[in-house]
C-alpha cells in the first residue's frame, strides 16, 4: 500500500521553523493500531490523517496522533492539514474538519497566511499539586481547563525562557498539556509548551495551547486580538483573536517534504 506523504512547518514563514507536522490523506480509515505505528514512525510532534468526510458535516473528518498517543484537539497539524488542501486547490476559500472530540474545525486563506478556527477554552483558576515544583519554579499563578490544559503565569518573559522542566514530574501529573506564559517582550504574549505524558517534552509551537491562551489574554489585555510568540528552539508566531466562543489563529505554513509512504 503505497499513501501520499506531507511534512509540513506550521506557523512558520521559512522552512526548519515552527512546528512540523505530517499530513497523510486516506480514502478510507485505516486500523488504530496500523495509524498509531505510522504516527510513530513518523517521528514527529504530530500527524494528521484526513478522509473525505461522508456524513456532508464538513468537508473532511481529521484525526491526530503523537508518536505514543492520539489526541483530542492539534491546531498546528490543523492549520497544516488546511495548508494541504488549500495549496493544491486554488479555487478553494476554506476548508472544514470534523474531528471527534474538538467539534468542527475550519483553515481559511487569509491574506498570506491562514485563520484557523478552534474552540476557545477559557482557564480557571486553579491548585495544581506538583506543577510549580516540576516546573522549577518557586512562584506563579495556575489555571485549569478541564479538556486537559494547565496553565502557569509568571512575572516575566525571561522566567519563560529560563525554564528547566523536570519532564519526569511534569509527566508523573497526568496528561496535560502544561502551558507557561507571560507578557512578552516583541509580541503581547510569550509561551513554551510541554507535553512529555503525550511523548514530546517541548512542543515547538502548539495551536491548542492557543485555544487556552486566546481567551484568558483577551481578557486581560481588554481587547480580541494580540500577538503571541512561542519560545521554543525552533520558535513560532501566533496572531491570535477571540470571537465569541472560538479562537482565531492565525499563521503561515511551509511545504518541506513530499513523497510517498509504503506500507
Amino acid at each position: 500500500m503505497k499513501l501520499a506523504f506531507a511534512q509540513i512547518d506550521a506557523f512558520a514563514d521559512r522552512p526548519f521553523s515552527g512546528n512540523q507536522a505530517a499530513v497523510m490523506p486516506l480514502d478510507a480509515w485505516l486500523d488504530d493500531a496500523v495509524l498509531q505505528a505510522i504516527a510513530e514512525e513518523n517521528n514527529l510532534a504530530e500527524t494528521a490523517f484526513i478522509v473525505p468526510d461522508a456524513s456532508g458535516a464538513a468537508d473532511y473528518e481529521l484525526r491526530w496522533f503523537t508518536p505514543a498517543v492520539e489526541i483530542a484537539l492539534c491546531g498546528h497539524a490543523t492549520l497544516a492539514s488546511g495548508h494541504y488542501l488549500l495549496s493544491r486547490d486554488t479555487a478553494l476559500d476554506r476548508v472544514t474538519f470534523r474531528t471527534r472530540k474538538a467539534g468542527i474545525l475550519s483553515v481559511a486563506r487569509d491574506g498570506y497566511s491562514y485563520a484557523m478556527a478552534l474552540p476557545a477554552y477559557p482557564p480557571a483558576p486553579a491548585e495544581i499539586p506538583g506543577l510549580l515544583d516540576a516546573l522549577g519554579v518557586t512562584s506563579g499563578k495556575t489555571l485549569h481547563h478541564p479538556n486537559g490544559y494547565d496553565l502557569t503565569l509568571l512575572d516575566s518573559a525571561e522566567a519563560v525562557l529560563a525554564l528547566q522542566p523536570d519532564f519526569r514530574a511534569l509527566a508523573a501529573l497526568g496528561d496535560t498539556l502544561n502551558i507557561v506564559t507571560a507578557p512578552g517582550t516583541e509580541t503581547d504574549v510569550v509561551s513554551r509548551v510541554f507535553a512529555p505524558a503525550a511523548g514530546i517534552d517541548e512542543d515547538p509551537v502548539t495551536g491548542s495551547a492557543h485555544s487556552v491562551l486566546t481567551p484568558y489574554w483577551a481578557a486581560r489585555l481588554g481587547r480580541a486580538r494580540f500577538t503571541a510568540y512561542q519560545a521554543s528552539k525552533r520558535g513560532g508566531h501566533v496572531d491570535c483573536e477571540l470571537t465569541g466562543d472560538q479562537a482565531i489563529l492565525r499563521g503561515q505554513c511551509v511545504t518541506v517534504i513530499e513523497g510517498i509512504f509504503t506500507l
